[in-house]
């Protein structure tokens, strides 16, 4: 019996030991999975590779499906054909926010999102700005992936960009360039102008995807290469434009809590006037000079004519600058506008803003 029972003793001591042995793996794996999976190591990766940058944002970039239903020109009633168009958007938080190109989801009869993992979804709509070129979609999964949100006003000329999206309907396709300029404007692709410029290609169905910085950073949403307006001319290489996640950030939030884009108005229509025309008013420098005359602009006695040198403190040049200023502007603040009368006298004024009316597609 006293043998038997030693050997019990034994047995018992070995699956206590076992256990406990276990228990300790459990927490080593759980506090250090490293130990048990170590990272895997590229002894020959390439040293400036960017395949960490793109493994952190690629799987929140989306393909993103619509269909639409078109009116070819010159066919009469009952003409109508079924067309299919390929985008790109971005998951921007776990709670299923997407934003992307309101062009891409511009009259859309149905859309369909499709995530990097193979996962669709058909996403809500929560709210479009096409003055910026910007639409927010929802969608409902679970488990989303996210991409950090980077700031493109730190983006320098010569910074190393990465473009992310479904290029000519091949999902996760990576095109890499450089920032070329920054601010661009007058591009009349949307009301509102501040294009991050990149040589980095983009091509149809990029729209609305992912532009990162070599982090893998979110710095601005791909939407528009330049054309060629000459016949039979291939369009220039190496020139295309992203709305910076600045401005992203902005709409977004808005886009959210309002359902719309709240601006300054001013209830004006400008247009450009060269350094030339300027000087023969004794302007140094071009301006914008006003075209219609209404509103908060009319109650504050501008006139149609008059030439704008001054908004809210800032020397004006141009006419995107002078939106810019007003547009930023919350409706009911008021602001000093100078300008310079076509007698060659000069006025300045206060006016109080309105809130900018809702533009076609909002």
């Amino acid at each position: 019996m006293k043998r038997r029972s030693d050997r019990w003793t034994v047995v018992r001591f070995v699956a206590q030991s076992a256990t406990v042995g276990l228990a300790i793996a459990f927490l080593v794996v759980l506090v250090r999975p490293d130990l048990v999976n170590p990272p895997r190591e590229r002894p020959n990766a390439p040293v400036n590779s960017y395949a960490d940058a793109v493994a952190a944002s690629s799987p929140a970039v989306a393909n993103i499906y619509t269909e639409r239903t078109l009116t070819p020109p010159g066919v009469g009633a009952g003409g109508t054909l079924r067309g299919g168009f390929l985008g790109s958007g971005v998951v921007i938080d776990r709670e299923g926010y997407l934003v992307t190109n309101w062009h891409v989801v511009q009259g859309a009869d149905q859309i369909r999102v499709q995530l990097a993992d193979g996962r669709v979804a058909a996403p809500e709509i929560v709210g479009t700005d096409p003055e910026t070129e910007l639409a927010l979609l929802k969608i409902d999964l679970p488990d989303l992936p996210s991409i950090e949100l980077g700031w493109s006003d730190e983006l320098e000329v010569g910074d190393v960009v990465l473009a992310i999206g479904n290029s000519l309907g091949l999902s996760q396709t990576v095109t890499m360039g450089i920032v070329s300029a920054t601010g661009r404007g007058q591009l009349n692709v949307a009301v509102f102008e501040d294009f991050i410029q990149t040589d980095a290609a983009i091509n149809i169905g990029n729209s609305g995807g992912a532009l990162i910085n070599s982090r893998g950073e979110l710095v601005g949403v791909n939407t528009a290469v330049t054309s060629s307006s000459a016949r039979n001319q291939a369009p220039p290489a190496g020139i295309g434009f992203a709305i910076p996640v600045n401005l992203v950030r902005g709409v977004m939030a808005q886009l959210i809590e309002h359902g719309r884009v709240i601006r300054g108005y001013l209830g004006t229509e400008v247009v450009d006037v060269s350094s030339r025309e300027a000087a023969a008013r004794g302007i140094y420098g071009p301006a914008v000079q006003l075209r219609t005359v209404t509103g908060p602009a009319e109650s504050a006695g501008l006139r149609a004519g008059d030439i704008l040198t001054h908004v809210a403190g800032q020397r004006v040049f141009y006419r995107q600058q002078a939106m810019n200023i007003v547009a930023s502007t919350q409706p009911g603040e008021r602001i000093e506008v100078r300008a310079t009368r076509l007698d060659g006298g000069t006025i300045t004024t206060f006016a109080v803003l309105e809130e900018r009316p809702p533009q076609e597609g909002s």
